[in-house]
């Protein structure tokens, strides 16, 4: 599969000839300023909460490319109110078949509350199982024991984790998470875009070397294959 990095927690992954957006935060970011939403492709567009900083174009980029809407019935019921049609529900522990894989919508330790107030529900992370590989997506979360679960019924390719701290994990939790979950890849997102959460990356990378895991930290607009 193949995965591009658009800055904070944005991802495009493509597998199966579909793509999947998670949590686009593009234009209000500073750091993407050389992304143009309007020339992103997405068939589905996974959003694990409601922050600001996690929703900020899912209306845009789902009205430019009819993208179905995945997330909490909050979330999802809110963005139906802002005139999306395209949209699909889920809730803790549920999952869902789709014409690229199965995907369940897992625990987050976080809070969630939409743009303008309203409440969005528990946050969540996605376990996206595909023909091509296996990833969790984690979200915004604390280090949780939940994680386990994952790691008993997946056999996981690579995670997505939060790596910035303050908010979220930071990179000695994410190293104990990939543990619970199962693997010792995994991607870092949610750092260096606000300067709570701005991280010394040197450091970040050696931890999770003494830690025995790969860390994969991608600039903004690059793509890799999984």
């Amino acid at each position: 599969m193949k995965l591009q990095y658009f800055g904070h927690s944005t991802f495009l992954i493509t597998v199966a000839d579909k793509k999947i957006l998670f949590d686009p935060f593009i234009t209000p970011n500073e750091l993407a300023k050389d992304i143009d939403i309007k020339q992103i492709e997405a068939d589905y567009i996974l959003v694990t909460h409601g922050h600001e900083d996690h929703v900020a174009d899912v209306k845009a980029i789902a009205k430019n490319t009819g993208a179905v809407v995945v997330s909490n019935f909050e979330v999802v019921s809110w963005f139906q109110e802002k005139g999306l049609e395209n949209v699909h529900p889920m809730n803790h522990g549920g999952s869902k078949t789709f014409d690229f894989g199965n995907v369940k919508y897992v625990n987050a330790i976080h809070s969630s509350t939409l743009p303008d107030g309203t409440p969005g529900g528990n946050p969540g992370g996605f376990v996206v199982s595909t023909e091509e590989g296996t990833f969790y997506f984690a979200g915004d979360t604390a280090l949780t024991y939940d994680m386990k679960l994952i790691g008993e019924e997946f056999k996981l390719d690579f995670a997505i984790m939060p790596i910035g701290d303050n908010f979220t994990m930071g990179i000695k939790d994410a190293c104990k998470a990939a543990d619970f979950v199962g693997t010792n890849k995994f991607i870092g997102m949610h750092y260096d875009t606000f300067p709570y959460i701005q991280i010394d990356e040197q450091d970040v990378k050696k931890s999770a070397q003494e830690a025995g895991k790969e860390l994969i930290m991608l600039n903004i607009g690059e793509i890799i294959t999984l």
